[in-house]
């Protein structure tokens, strides 16, 4: 969930840069042997690879109703009813994307709540460990914290047969919560200077977080943990798992700058 390349919160465009770079990754460049390069019927011959794709649909299916959840929960604390109802369309988004997903398991003969239940005690605890306090805090969350997970998957996606790959990519698209997030944290600072350590603290936490909830479910799935380091499909190995995290992490201070905030 990203701005959009030159938007007034990023002048320079430097999340469209990363986001080019990802694109290029998730076409599956330079992958010209694999699975990056078949469709769903062929790739899903393999039954390892079958299962680390069920795994992925039923985490991010998971995850998006979760963040459909937690924005309709965010949206009490709204200060104004034009917020409110702002929080309320992007919940929809999400539930809008969940159901796409939901849909694509069922279509390959999976049953979602199957695929979701693995992942649903790590999500709700990264969600209990990370609520909000107050409308700013819910923001920054839903800015940093699904950002960091869109990038993950994004990463992923690189290494997926054709048709996954386009859901994947799909429903990762951008609800529009980037930027209203990104305009009424930086308001809010400008208005008062003094939020801004606080906010700053709260985002490091949240990456903190992040990062290690997105490798205790890898770790914790052997299908899963085997497409990162190339035991499904060809072109990503252990020191590829390292870049991908620092890409990551880049990617997470170039939004703290967009914010307003120290990474």
């Amino acid at each position: 969930m990203e701005t959009s390349d030159t938007s007034p919160a990023d002048p320079e465009g430097t999340e469209g840069t990363g986001r080019a770079e990802r694109a290029e990754r998730a076409a599956g460049t330079g992958d010209t042997e694999g699975t990056a390069v078949q469709d769903w019927a062929a790739a899903s011959a393999d039954p390892q690879y079958r299962a680390a794709v069920v795994d992925l649909l039923g985490a991010l299916a998971y995850g998006e109703l979760a963040a459909f959840e937690r924005l309709a929960e965010d949206a009490k604390l709204a200060p104004t009813l034009v917020d409110k109802a702002e929080l309320a369309s992007m919940a929809s988004a999400e539930f809008q994307h969940f159901e796409r997903l939901r849909g694509r398991l069922a279509e390959i003969g999976e049953d979602p709540a199957a695929a979701m239940e693995p992942f649903a005690a790590a999500l709700d605890e990264f969600h209990r460990q990370t609520a909000p306090s107050d409308w700013l805090e819910g923001l920054i969350k839903a800015y940093v914290g699904d950002s960091i997970a869109s990038d993950f998957y994004r990463e992923v996606a690189a290494h997926l047969d054709s048709d996954t790959r386009a859901l994947v990519l799909g429903v990762l698209d951008d609800t529009g919560h980037s930027g209203f997030a990104v305009e009424k944290v930086r308001g809010a600072i400008e208005a008062d200077p003094r939020v801004g350590g606080r906010l700053a603290l709260w985002a490091r936490r949240l990456m903190g977080e992040a990062l290690s909830q997105a490798q205790r479910v890898v770790a914790e799935r052997d299908a899963l943990s085997m497409m990162l380091v190339g035991g499904v499909t060809a072109g990503f190995d252990l020191a590829e798992v390292g870049r991908m995290f620092s890409r990551i992490t880049e990617a997470h201070t170039k939004r703290m700058a967009a914010l307003g905030l120290a990474a």
